[in-house]
């Protein structure tokens, strides 16, 4: 079995940036996320909004 690389997806492309303010507090939770994850601040944050998405669809 050929295992893939992660990379683009082209159909869905992340071709949209948007910037977030945060404190401190939050940035030091959001970094021990991606830490213990073994990913991505943006990965983090992705996975907190379907999370949430989720939660409203129930």
């Amino acid at each position: 079995m050929i295992k893939k690389k992660p990379g683009r997806h082209p159909e869905f492309p992340m071709d949209t940036m948007i910037r977030v303010r945060m404190n401190r507090i939050v940035l030091e939770e959001l970094d021990t996320c991606a830490k213990a994850w073994g990913t991505t601040r943006s990965d983090v944050i992705r996975r907190g909004i379907h999370r949430l998405y989720d939660d409203l669809k129930r």
